[in-house]
Protein backbone atom coordinates (compact mmCIF):
# COMPACT_ATOMS: atom_id res chain seq x y z
CA UNK A 1 0.00 0.00 0.00
CA UNK A 2 1.21 3.50 -0.67
CA UNK A 3 1.37 6.13 1.96
CA UNK A 4 -1.62 8.08 0.89
CA UNK A 5 -3.34 4.36 1.07
CA UNK A 6 -2.19 3.34 5.05
CA UNK A 7 -3.47 6.93 5.65
CA UNK A 8 -7.00 6.66 4.31
CA UNK A 9 -6.84 2.96 6.09
CA UNK A 10 -6.21 4.29 9.86
CA UNK A 11 -8.41 6.95 9.26
CA UNK A 12 -11.11 4.94 8.30
CA UNK A 13 -10.24 2.76 11.29
CA UNK A 14 -10.37 5.62 13.72
CA UNK A 15 -13.45 6.57 11.93
CA UNK A 16 -15.35 3.40 12.38
CA UNK A 17 -14.18 3.15 15.94
CA UNK A 18 -14.91 6.24 16.96
CA UNK A 19 -18.45 5.71 15.46
CA UNK A 20 -19.28 2.57 17.55
CA UNK A 21 -17.89 4.08 20.70
CA UNK A 22 -20.06 7.17 20.41
CA UNK A 23 -22.74 6.40 18.62
CA UNK A 24 -25.28 4.26 21.22
CA UNK A 25 -24.76 7.56 23.69
CA UNK A 26 -26.21 9.94 20.51
CA UNK A 27 -28.85 7.60 19.93
CA UNK A 28 -29.72 6.85 23.23
CA UNK A 29 -29.51 9.73 25.23
CA UNK A 30 -28.92 9.46 29.61
CA UNK A 31 -32.08 11.65 30.20
CA UNK A 32 -34.36 9.22 28.34
CA UNK A 33 -35.32 5.68 28.87
CA UNK A 34 -34.07 2.82 26.70
CA UNK A 35 -36.52 1.14 24.30
CA UNK A 36 -37.79 -2.41 25.54
CA UNK A 37 -36.55 -4.37 22.51
CA UNK A 38 -32.63 -3.24 22.98
CA UNK A 39 -33.45 -4.29 26.92
CA UNK A 40 -34.25 -7.20 25.57
CA UNK A 41 -31.07 -8.04 23.25
CA UNK A 42 -28.98 -6.74 25.96
CA UNK A 43 -30.52 -9.94 28.03
CA UNK A 44 -31.00 -12.09 25.04
CA UNK A 45 -27.76 -11.45 22.69
CA UNK A 46 -24.67 -12.69 25.59
CA UNK A 47 -25.93 -16.39 25.46
CA UNK A 48 -26.95 -16.59 22.06
CA UNK A 49 -23.06 -15.64 21.67
CA UNK A 50 -21.88 -17.75 23.97
CA UNK A 51 -23.83 -20.55 22.72
CA UNK A 52 -23.03 -20.01 18.87
CA UNK A 53 -19.24 -19.62 19.92
CA UNK A 54 -19.54 -23.27 21.64
CA UNK A 55 -20.96 -24.97 18.76
CA UNK A 56 -18.28 -23.41 16.79
CA UNK A 57 -15.56 -24.29 18.89
CA UNK A 58 -16.90 -28.25 18.86
CA UNK A 59 -18.37 -28.33 15.14
CA UNK A 60 -14.48 -30.76 14.51
CA UNK A 61 -14.53 -32.57 17.72
CA UNK A 62 -14.80 -35.94 17.00
CA UNK A 63 -16.03 -38.57 19.44
CA UNK A 64 -14.52 -41.48 17.22
CA UNK A 65 -11.26 -40.93 16.73
CA UNK A 66 -7.83 -39.36 18.05
CA UNK A 67 -8.59 -37.92 21.48
CA UNK A 68 -12.64 -38.82 21.10
CA UNK A 69 -13.53 -35.09 22.36
CA UNK A 70 -12.03 -35.99 25.99
CA UNK A 71 -9.60 -32.71 26.70
CA UNK A 72 -12.59 -30.31 25.47
CA UNK A 73 -15.20 -31.74 27.78
CA UNK A 74 -12.54 -31.44 30.85
CA UNK A 75 -12.02 -27.83 30.10
CA UNK A 76 -15.65 -27.32 29.08
CA UNK A 77 -16.11 -29.30 32.71
CA UNK A 78 -13.65 -26.31 34.16
CA UNK A 79 -15.11 -23.43 32.78
CA UNK A 80 -18.22 -24.32 34.67
CA UNK A 81 -16.98 -25.08 37.55
CA UNK A 82 -15.15 -21.70 37.45
CA UNK A 83 -17.54 -19.58 36.71
CA UNK A 84 -20.40 -20.61 39.48
CA UNK A 85 -17.35 -21.18 41.65
CA UNK A 86 -16.18 -17.47 40.89
CA UNK A 87 -18.86 -16.04 38.77
CA UNK A 88 -15.96 -14.23 37.23
CA UNK A 89 -16.13 -14.59 33.00
CA UNK A 90 -12.59 -13.82 32.20
CA UNK A 91 -11.43 -16.12 35.13
CA UNK A 92 -13.92 -19.05 33.58
CA UNK A 93 -12.39 -18.19 30.15
CA UNK A 94 -8.91 -18.25 30.84
CA UNK A 95 -8.92 -21.02 32.90
CA UNK A 96 -10.68 -23.23 30.22
CA UNK A 97 -8.69 -22.29 27.82
CA UNK A 98 -5.17 -22.99 29.53
CA UNK A 99 -6.83 -26.20 30.45
CA UNK A 100 -7.28 -27.12 27.10
CA UNK A 101 -4.33 -26.15 25.99
CA UNK A 102 -2.10 -28.10 28.39
CA UNK A 103 -3.96 -31.20 27.83
CA UNK A 104 -3.65 -31.25 24.18
CA UNK A 105 0.03 -30.55 24.45
CA UNK A 106 0.91 -32.55 27.20
CA UNK A 107 -1.51 -35.16 27.95
CA UNK A 108 -3.17 -35.90 24.58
Amino acid sequence: MTLTQQIITVAMVVLATMLTRFLPFLIFPAGRPTPKYIQYLGKALPPAVFGLLIIYCLKNVSLFTGSRGVPELIAIVLVIVLHLWKRQMLLSIAGGTICYMLLVQFVF
